[in-house]
């Protein structure tokens, strides 16, 4: 159990049987009643955010979590399929389940997977990411300094803006919390 008292960003939590993250918490006292710590927290299966307050030595769930590595086998349809690098047990996950993040991960890939009661619910990513480009409109002489971008299709399928110098086979750093472009490898 967790006291209001240990909050802080990032802590993850449960209330009514759900996982939660706490993004950003405040403690307030007002001139008259005790003390109360505001928080805004995002729900971990749905993204949803709430906002809710909680009373001074208030106690919450600990959520039964856990970061495992895995590794990422092969997509099945919209489903990625996972393996267990301890058992070789695999887990075939819905796209939703993986987000956005799905389009960085490419097969081979060990990353860090976070699972609530055994359920995948989420992956961690490094900050960037090297992948190579598989589809772009070639690069033209001249076009270095002019700042502009254009579309490229990355190894796993992912639409990325580069600059225009880059051509189809170059690998690319690619900031995987923005989809930035960082640069050349």
């Amino acid at each position: 159990m967790y006291s209001t008292t240990d909050f802080k960003n990032g802590l993850k939590i449960e209330l009514d049987g759900k996982p939660y993250e706490i993004i950003q918490h405040q403690h307030h006292k007002p001139g008259k009643g005790g003390a109360v710590m505001r928080t805004k927290l995002r729900q971990l299966m749905t993204g949803q955010i709430l906002e809710k307050t909680f009373r001074s030595g208030e106690k919450v769930k600990k959520p039964d979590m856990s970061h495992q590595d895995m590794q990422f086998i092969y997509k099945d349809g919209d489903d990625f399929v996972f393996m267990n690098l301890e058992d070789y047990d695999q887990l075939q996950v819905p796209a939703d389940a993986v987000g956005d993040k799905g389009g960085f991960i490419k097969e081979g890939d060990t990353i860090k997977v976070l699972l609530y009661n055994g359920q995948l619910i989420g992956v961690d990513l490094p900050a960037s990411v090297v992948l190579e480009v598989a589809e772009t409109d070639p690069g033209v002489q001249g076009d270095r300094v002019s700042g502009a971008t254009k579309p490229a299709v990355l190894e796993t399928g992912k639409t990325v803006q580069v600059p225009l110098f880059i051509n189809p086979g170059d690998k690319v750093k690619i900031d995987t919390r923005s989809n930035d472009y960082l640069g050349r490898e």
